[in-house]
């Protein structure tokens, strides 16, 4: 793709705030049904052939990249589900401006792919993990996924990733009992913890028993000794919480309880091209019809900054929790 003729100005949106984060979904598909993300029985999925190629994948990227996006996270859906995934995300990685590659995943196809991915040039990981339990995680997954998650788990691991993150959606209910056993896990094993709260996205996120992170935050700092780190890892919206010694970390995401909207600095590309500015909000920019109706790298981009501007201040999960009737896999993680 040639580049602009000037470096062109970053992303900043009327709050003031840049956009240097893209979630790329490459999916919307999932072998998993976990019960705040995709119910069973869904089968209203993107037809393949409104799904952005690699070509179109890349030609985005890189315009966003010209534009001071320097982190771009691949998701789903399940992204491994997607064929020949490596070769995008070696694709992208290359490309000027993008300094970050990491990958979301439920990491059930991970050992397979682990070795491909990080020789492609994905840096990071985050695996979503929602207990140790078997039985928990058959009930919520919708699957017996626990063995495949732990072989990608070591597969992650021998293939040299670092960090390596488990996200932990916390449901009341549900998997209360298993923080303070995945805290130690993740201790022990040199994983960096995520407690999340759940979001109401469509009907499956509003069924999710949610929990504030509050309570479970002091618990933790009291049993681990936890103290609080003026650290950003991933340029994402965890604040975390270290161990004495600094070997073990535990992030907590809390969107409803003390969201951070004010800093928020991401956007996110659903498969089927569709720019959504806000996780929980409906402004959004259609992509596609632009790039397969021959606009060009210029018209593109004056297309995205006039989106930007729609990026709106906050969500409103708490005074309009069932606006969102989208589910999460359709936005993109």
């Amino acid at each position: 793709m040639a580049a602009l003729p000037s470096s062109p100005a970053p992303l900043i949106d009327r709050f003031n705030r840049r956009i240097s984060y893209l979630r790329l979904s490459v999916t919307d598909r999932c072998d998993l049904r976990c019960t705040y993300c995709i119910p069973q029985g869904f089968k209203d999925f993107e037809e393949p052939e409104h799904w952005l190629t690699f070509d179109e994948i890349e030609r985005v990227v890189g315009l966003f990249g010209q534009l001071g996006v320097a982190r771009i996270r691949l998701t789903g859906g399940e992204p491994l589900l997607r064929k020949n995934l490596p070769d995008l995300a070696a694709r992208l990685a290359a490309l000027p401006g993008i300094e970050d590659l990491s990958l979301s995943t439920n990491a059930t196809q991970l050992d397979r792919h682990a070795k491909a991915l990080r020789k492609a040039g994905v840096g990071r990981l985050n695996i979503s993990l929602d207990s140790l339990r078997r039985e928990c995680v058959t009930h919520l997954s919708g699957r017996d996924s626990l063995a495949s998650v732990m072989a990608g788990l070591d597969a992650a691991q021998a293939a040299g990733f670092s960090p390596i993150k488990l996200n932990m959606v916390v449901m009341k209910g549900e998997n209360e009992q298993d923080i303070e056993p995945m805290a130690a896990f993740c201790f022990e094993r040199g994983f960096l913890l995520r407690l999340i709260e759940a979001m109401p996205m469509g009907d499956t996120g509003r069924n999710a028993h949610y929990l504030s992170l509050d309570p479970i935050r002091e618990r933790l700092a009291k049993r681990f000794n936890l103290q609080p780190q003026a650290i950003e890892l991933g340029g994402g919206p965890a604040r975390y919480w270290s161990t004495p010694d600094g070997r073990g970390q535990i992030g907590f995401i809390t969107p409803i309880s003390q969201h951070f909207c004010a800093t928020c600095n991401r956007v996110r590309l659903s498969v089927d091209g569709t720019l959504y500015l806000c996780l929980g909000q409906e402004e959004k920019l259609e992509l596609r019809p632009m790039l397969r109706g021959g606009a060009s790298d210029e018209e593109l981009i004056a297309a995205l900054r006039d989106a930007i501007e729609l990026k709106p201040e906050r969500h409103e999960f708490l005074e309009q929790p069932k606006k969102i009737v989208r589910f999460m896999s359709m936005t993109g993680g």
